[in-house]
């Protein structure tokens, strides 16, 4: 049923196939500010210097009731420092896949450069580069390359491969729209099919988040929902293809609202008869 294309848009995208899964994944992926990175890195480090001290208290009490020599002084010292600052990050961020106790307080997690989990040879070079540039450079090293880096990415990131990662989305609204006025005359004649459930749930997606989307990634991803939803639409409207697609969902959405209400209204008259 379905009429041969005729809009401009209808066939730009006809070759392209490899747009929505690759989009789709990228608009997860949105590396945490400055900002946030910063706040999750203040109470880590909190964190790494109340945890120093409690070694330090757990080393030195015994010590001195045992009354050992002055040189194991430098090895609590030493040991304190590199269980505190190198091991317990390493293995708190390995354990959790990215997180810990400042990026759990922010949101945010340490991924992959190509969005996978990272592991504990991620953590580790992390973790060891940390010691200069938190310890030594007391976070200077660190606040430098951040602001420098596209994705605030530290020193230890871009030897790890790493970035953080911002997991709270913020909840968005459905939209409720209608039939945009330039479609009033053709949603009177038209013909919309039954489309693959699949396809009427990335239309409708898509319409949801569209004003998330950069420019160009919204028109071509629009351009490639339009042209597989025009295979089940006649005649198909010259207008934009987002316009295109808000249309085809409200002429949808007004016909199972008009089945389900005459399905009603036939259960109604039949209610007498079914009670008696």
């Amino acid at each position: 049923m379905a009429a041969e294309p005729d809009a401009d848009w209808v066939d730009t995208l006809a070759d392209d196939d490899a747009l929505l899964t690759g989009e789709a994944v990228a608009l997860d992926l949105r590396p945490a500010s400055f900002a946030l990175r910063a706040g999750g890195a203040v109470i880590d480090f909190a964190a790494s210097v109340i945890l120093f001290v409690v070694l330090i208290f757990a080393f030195f009490v015994p010590a001195g009731q045992f009354g050992f020599e002055a040189a194991w002084a430098t090895v609590f010292l030493i040991t304190s420092l590199v269980l505190a600052f190198v091991v317990a990050p390493c293995l708190v961020e390995t354990l959790t896949r990215g997180k810990s106790l400042g990026r759990l307080a922010v949101g945010a997690r340490i991924v992959r450069d190509d969005g996978g989990s990272a592991g504990f040879r991620h953590a580790a070079i992390r973790a060891l580069v940390g010691v200069l540039e938190f310890l030594l450079t007391f976070g200077g090293l660190a606040a430098l390359v951040g602001i420098l880096s596209p994705r605030s990415k530290r020193l230890g990131d871009h030897l790890a491969g790493t970035y953080a990662q911002y997991e709270r989305a913020p909840r968005v609204a459905t939209p409720i729209f209608g039939m945009p006025l330039e479609l009033l005359g053709w949603a009177q004649l038209a013909d919309v099919a039954r489309m693959p459930d699949p396809l009427a749930r990335r239309i409708a997606s898509f319409l949801a988040s569209a004003r998330d989307f950069d420019q160009l990634r919204r028109s071509h991803l629009a351009q490639q929902l339009a042209f597989e939803a025009s295979q089940y639409v006649s005649p198909l409207p010259a207008v934009d293809p987002e316009l295109f697609l808000a249309g085809v969902t409200v002429a949808r959405r007004d016909r199972e609202a008009r089945a389900l209400q005459l399905e009603a209204e036939r259960l109604a008259r039949l209610a007498p008869v079914l009670r008696g």
